[in-house]
């Protein structure tokens, strides 16, 4: 005869393989990507693109499986001495603003921001660009995240 308590985890864990997975996303900080990430510099204003798999990211329509992230804005920064530090202080003040103007008050519920800065060789190259960077806390998107005006 089966013991009640064995008999309930045993049910527990086969109720388990009915329920689709959902994995959230961990939190995304200035170093999840960068301008050396390969596919991150083709990247529009607006479009969506996904995780790093395989070492890059690529552009992939907002609506379809595998979209993690969308860009909402990109900031030129002056020129001047390289200083990780300070670059990303601004990046995050910067991107910080221009998320809440897209996504005031609760319209930001279940979503995040991250900049992607310029590294050491691509400033050297000329770039002072800062991309901004949006995402579903809870998984993948499942459609545009800026809204409709």
């Amino acid at each position: 005869m089966p013991r009640p308590l064995a008999l309930i985890v045993g049910v527990l864990a086969l109720g388990t393989l009915f329920v689709p997975p959902h994995e959230p996303c961990a939190a995304k900080g200035d170093a999840f990507l960068d301008a050396q990430t390969p596919g991150v510099l083709t990247i529009e204003p607006g479009e969506c693109f996904t995780d790093p798999a395989g070492g890059h990211v690529r552009y992939i329509p907002c609506d379809e499986r595998g979209a993690a992230n969308q860009a909402y804005g990109f900031v030129h920064v002056a020129d001047g001495p390289w200083d990780r530090t300070a670059l990303a202080a601004h990046a995050w003040r910067v991107c910080g603003t221009g998320f809440a103007r897209q996504w005031p008050g609760g319209r930001a519920t279940g979503l995040a921001y991250y900049p992607v800065l310029p590294t050491a060789a691509t400033w050297a190259g000329g770039d002072r660009d800062i991309m901004c960077a949006a995402y579903r806390t809870g998984g993948p998107l499942t459609g545009s995240l800026l809204p409709r005006h």
